[in-house]
């Protein structure tokens, strides 16, 4: 072998090793070390509760869900600020509502919502029966005057009487407020969303890009697993906003607004990340627009910690895993019950 050609050969043998050693890194850092994931769990099937859940209770639900006659207006349905074509959100800081008035609070994504261990961003309510029926009559959203109105709306059209005896066949009266709240927790507790990482947590190492992977190794290692962990990645806890660094805006009193503990001021539950990626804005008071912005003031304020560019980037690169399948079939917009001359009409003066 001449010179020449040795030359090319160490040419030849470095570039290989070079690019051998580039994949074997990448390889390391685009894999997780299974004790990482105990903490993690892949999404059931539907969101157990005590009520059973029946195909008449789901129907009734869904039409429920739709039913903007719920509003004074009749104008707001549950879907107006929580649209299931839109991963159950409306994108909007604070939604819409009764004559155009604002909530304080964001509107959180409804998919998933059922598994949580409390409703609201206070956790006033125990669950998404209880939740549903909150809105219908709160003045500034859907802005009903009481669930009696709610109920003579419902009784002045039979197919709904009918649909709520099909639902209810063990009540005398089923038409009742809180049955409205458990049809409607029925339909919202078969809201679930598996993607990827599902996937990935049962056993299929293709299911994420070796990026992805690197990027819940970044997540874990930052330490964001301590409250977003298990098969929501959050929606398990209360967390006070602003533990290492103060937090910008605190006008909002969080939970002690609930309880009347001064503890329990700033203290919100830690929302979930499943189909983080979708539900921009973020926080309680939706303010945050981007993720990679939301990612950075997380590792701030709650960490203590400064992210680089990078590492944010390879976060929010994991998270586009946990963007979830919405359920077309399951959400489609159901032909609601007719109106009848005794259905109240659209009142926005009174």
């Amino acid at each position: 072998m001449n010179r020449t050609q040795y030359l090319l050969l160490a040419v030849v043998v470095c570039l290989c090793g070079l690019f051998l050693g580039c994949a074997r890194s990448g390889s390391a850092s685009g894999s997780i070390d299974p004790a990482k994931l105990k903490a993690f769990a892949p999404l059931p099937d539907v969101a157990p509760g005590k009520e059973p859940l029946t195909e008449e209770k789901v129907a009734l639900g869904r039409m429920l869900y739709y039913d903007a006659r719920l509003s004074r207006s009749q104008k707001i349905s549950c879907n107006s600020c929580h649209a299931l074509t839109q991963y159950g959100v409306d994108n909007e800081p604070t939604s819409d509502g009764h004559k155009g008035q604002k909530g304080t609070r964001n509107s959180p994504t409804v998919y998933n919502a059922a598994l949580h261990f409390a409703q609201f961003w206070d956790g006033r309510a125990p669950n998404v029966e209880e939740q549903a029926k909150g809105p219908v009559t709160n003045p500034v959203e859907m802005a009903m005057k009481s669930g009696k109105q709610v109920i003579a709306v419902l009784k002045s059209m039979p197919e709904y009487v009918e649909a709520f005896q099909k639902a209810f066949p063990a009540d005398k009266d089923p038409v009742t407020y809180d049955n409205m709240g458990k049809a409607i927790g029925a339909f919202e507790r078969k809201l679930i969303t598996p993607a990827r990482w599902d996937k990935f947590l049962n056993g299929d190492q293709t299911a994420l890009t070796a990026e992805e992977k690197a990027g819940f190794n970044t997540f874990v290692t930052s330490g964001c697993q301590m409250c977003h962990a298990g098969a929501l990645l959050g929606g398990s806890m209360y967390q006070k906003i602003g533990v290492m660094k103060p937090w910008p805006e605190t006008s909002d009193p969080g939970r002690s607004k609930v309880t009347g503990d001064d503890a329990d001021k700033l203290m919100f539950k830690v929302p979930s990340l499943r189909n983080v990626e979708k539900t921009a804005p973020y926080f309680h008071n939706g303010q945050t627009a981007t993720l990679k912005e939301a990612i950075s003031m997380m590792a701030d304020h709650q960490l203590g910690k400064t992210l680089s560019d990078a590492d944010i980037q390879s976060i929010a690169t994991w998270m586009k895993s946990l963007t979830g399948v919405i359920p077309a079939d399951y959400i489609k917009p159901p032909e609601l019950p007719k109106s009848t001359s005794t259905t109240p009409k659209p009142s926005e003066t009174d």
